[in-house]
């Protein structure tokens, strides 16, 4: 999918240091994007960085660490006070650590930084995106959000989430966040969609994992399994900025098609109890972006 000429539009990409976001920064920079890539390692993020540029368009890398609500603050709050238009929000950054651990916020890390950040830094962000109009939300989801299940009386969001069920987990709040905020923002201009990579065992989101999927991994990425990084990565840039999507929200793709999500995903009660819930964990009210944010 040609992403045609991007000059002029401008990329906030998450998790752009490393693996499909790197691999979708550099697609949106031959196209002549301005990417602002996010990460936590200063080295890896000026050199991807440079290599946006080198490829022709204009990057910079901005060091926040996701995990954190007061950081997702401060990169907005960054943002806002760079640019004054934005294209695309890409929440693309995520975990998928072994054991339990918890933020400073008192939050399990694959929650915080798989869930609650995409969630705040779109809601943060929602006045500019409102202002910049055509304007897109991309969310990377993952096929596995169907072996999960959340309940919409207990969502347990603070629990003992632990390995690949736990990545699972957000996954699937990844689709709800998604759909319910293409409804919020049906007829603003704003877009909404989810994307399903494919199963890329070379992206570097198993670095946190236990060791056997670890070994397993670097076994799987040398072999013919799963898809490239250049894919993920392309199908990450088509989301973002393709002509072709223009306009096309409350979707998940599986690369570049349309996919059907679990059924779960359609249930509204449980994507407004999620809401709900996200809102009072973050602290923001939770009638956004209808009360402007």
């Amino acid at each position: 999918m040609d992403l045609g000429d991007c000059s002029g539009r401008t990329v906030l990409l998450t998790g752009g240091t490393s693996g499909i976001g790197r691999a979708a920064a550099l697609e949106l920079g031959e196209a002549g994007a301005t990417v602002f890539l996010v990460g936590r390692d200063a080295d890896r993020g000026a050199a991807a960085a440079e290599r946006v540029r080198a490829a022709g368009g204009d990057a910079d890398f901005l060091r926040y660490d996701l995990a954190s609500q007061s950081a997702v603050r401060d990169l907005a709050a960054a943002v806002r006070e760079r640019v004054d238009r934005l294209d695309a929000l890409v929440n693309n950054a995520a975990v998928a650590p072994g054991d339990h651990s918890v933020t400073a916020d008192g939050v399990p890390a694959a929650v915080a930084v798989n869930h609650l950040a995409p969630y705040l830094l779109t809601r943060e962000l929602a006045p500019l995106l409102l202002d910049s109009a055509p304007s897109r939300v991309v969310v990377t989801a993952s096929a596995v959000h169907e072996r999960a299940a959340l309940d919409p009386a207990d969502l347990d969001l603070l629990g003992a989430y632990e390995g690949l069920d736990a990545y699972a987990r957000t996954k699937l709040m990844n689709l709800l966040f998604a759909y319910e905020l293409a409804d919020r923002l049906r007829g603003t201009g704003v877009t909404a969609t989810a994307l399903h990579p494919g199963f890329v065992p070379g992206s570097g989101l198993y670095r946190d994992s236990a060791l056997y999927v670890r070994a397993a991994m670097k076994l799987f990425s040398a072999l013919p399994v799963g898809r490239r990084v250049a894919d993920g990565g392309h199908a990450l840039a088509a989301l973002s900025a393709a002509d072709d999507l223009a306009g096309v929200t409350g979707r998940y793709f599986d690369g570049t098609e349309p996919a059907e999500p679990a059924d779960a995903v359609r249930d509204e009660r449980l994507r407004a109890a999620l809401w709900a819930e996200s809102a009072d964990l973050v602290g923001v009210d939770p009638d956004w972006p209808d009360a402007g944010a």
